[in-house]
């Protein structure tokens, strides 16, 4: 049946969602505080905003954020259309500047923190028009009732709108998920409120940095300037860039610049902890994708086979790609997750496969620095002695974690360690390595750094109990089998048991 046949038959039923059902849906698209306030300095920056003022005001279960811009604003028409769910076909060819997709942002971002959203604007040397979304008022309706008026308690929040020449202010209302309940004299309540603007800041510092160290944007928490928070060190001597690639796909152009970032010992100590980041060092190492320089994953192997370790933690690597790729990335609403497609995954772990070796480097040069320097002996678990004129192979009772076991049980540890001692293959090991040369693991090779470091953790701890002084402990380490083929990892370890 062709489409003019069906028209002609009528066999169709209109099937118009349940408008409470489908706002309750758009609510729970993953959004946290930080991430949508992010999605509105989006629309934002594409207004051609050069600040962004975002106000958060305190007043228990009445507070509100109200997030205003001196973008070129909108007109009523395109207001209503701006606030309409669904505003934008994500197939439809768009600006290349564009940080939207799905034509939701505003609306998904927004109602997962308010049930109440008015927003404000106006062009230069035209009037206010003004719309807002009351979900109470919807479902009670059961209507898609757009107000005209945003309500008396709006007037205030909307106060800085009125002394800009043309920009947009959205404002939230009726935060039930931030401040349900919230009392305005609790100050408990009043803590959790200002601890989560902090939380914002961090964020948009993050996801923003290239427009805000760029000049291009300021955005404003309460008054103050957001500082951009640069993953990647440029800045500082000390860190290397390796060389830029250029990848086709499609009709677009990806940019790959690869970091290694400096030692901790090449940083100030504030230095060191601002870059960290809001996870800490080992969670932001990996790939940066941006779109239109906007950050959308924030050090992530994407999926590639690589373990998030400690001395792949300098590793940090940038990815620009064009809105015109969001389709072949899979970037869902709340502009948090980015995939690369198969046919890149080779070049990418090509890529992230030689700046992990880098990274890798930089503490294994440090390391060996360190073992160079040291006065202590190397502490092998195994020593080699010469008894008429054979070699016997004896577990070394000085290490701290057999002398530990000796005095803990010496009636059993004594007699396993000598039945172990007498019992060691020589003859199987000697055949295999004949037959087989190389092919025996080196102490941990198949172990994970989270093993070996957990080893060294207690390795560390019983020197402590034993009353070895912690500087002196940690530079056994560095020297200690099998620690010695790790420096990476002891630099690491180094680097936390200093912070503790």
């Amino acid at each position: 049946m062709t489409k003019s046949e069906i028209a002609k038959d009528g066999a169709y039923d209109i099937a118009d969602p349940d408008p409470a059902a489908m706002i309750e849906a758009l609510r729970a698209f993953g959004y946290d505080l930080p991430s949508a306030i992010a999605d509105l300095v989006d629309n934002s920056i594409f207004a051609k905003a050069r600040n962004v003022w975002i106000d958060f005001f305190w007043n228990g279960a009445s507070s509100a954020i109200c997030v205003t811009d001196d973008g070129r604003g909108m007109t009523e028409e395109k207001l209503l259309n701006a606030m309409r769910p669904g505003s934008q076909n994500p197939l439809e060819r768009r600006d290349t500047s564009d940080l939207g997709r799905y034509g939701l942002g505003l609306k998904t971002a927004s109602f997962s923190q308010c049930r109440r959203l008015a927003v404000r604007s106006r062009i230069e040397k035209e009037t206010f028009a003004t719309r807002c979304w009351d979900l109470d008022f919807v479902a009670l309706k059961k209507r898609w009732f757009l107000l005209r008026e945003a309500g008396e308690t709006a007037e205030t929040h909307f106060a800085r709108l009125s002394k800009i020449p043309h920009g947009t202010a959205v404002l939230w209302e009726n935060m039930d998920h931030l401040v349900a309940d919230n009392q305005v004299n609790n100050a408990v309540h009043r803590k959790h409120f200002h601890d989560r603007i902090a939380s914002v800041e961090a964020h948009l510092a993050m996801v923003f940095h290239r427009f805000l160290s760029s000049k291009r944007l300021t955005i404003h928490i309460n008054e103050q300037n957001v500082e951009g928070w640069d993953p990647f060190l440029a800045s500082e001597k000390a860190t290397q860039q390796l060389a830029d690639e250029r990848l086709s796909l499609l009709q677009g152009r990806i940019r790959i610049v690869p970091y290694v970032l400096p030692h901790a010992s090449k940083l100030t100590p504030e230095k060191h902890q601002k870059a960290g980041g809001i996870k800490g060092w080992n969670a932001h190492q990996g790939f940066y994708v941006y779109r239109n320089e906007r950050l959308l994953v924030a050090g992530d192997w994407l999926g590639l086979p690589f373990a998030k370790e400690e001395h792949f933690k300098l590793a940090r690597i940038l990815v620009d790609i064009p809105n015109s790729m969001d389709h072949e990335w899979d970037i869902d609403v709340t502009k948090s997750r980015a995939t690369p497609p198969d046919t890149l995954r080779p070049e990418f772990k090509h890529i992230a496969n030689i700046t992990r070796r880098r990274a890798s480097e930089i503490y294994r040069h440090r390391g060996k620095v360190v073992a160079r320097k040291t006065s202590q002996d190397f502490v092998f678990a195994w020593q080699q002695i010469q008894r008429r004129g054979k070699f016997l192979y004896k577990i070394n009772r000085e290490h701290p974690l057999v002398r530990r076991a000796l005095q803990a049980e010496p009636e059993i540890i004594g007699p396993l360690l000598r039945f172990v001692e007498e019992t060691v293959p020589i003859p199987l090991l000697t055949i295999t390595n004949s037959e087989h040369p190389d092919t025996h693991s080196a102490p941990f090779e198949l172990a994970s750094a989270k093993e070996i470091y957990a080893l060294m953790k207690e390795v560390y701890a019983v020197m402590l109990s034993a009353k070895v002084q912690p500087s002196e402990a940690l530079e056994r380490l560095a020297v200690m089998e099998p620690f010695d083929r790790y420096p990476e990892l002891v630099e690491t370890f180094k680097d936390e048991a200093r912070k503790s």
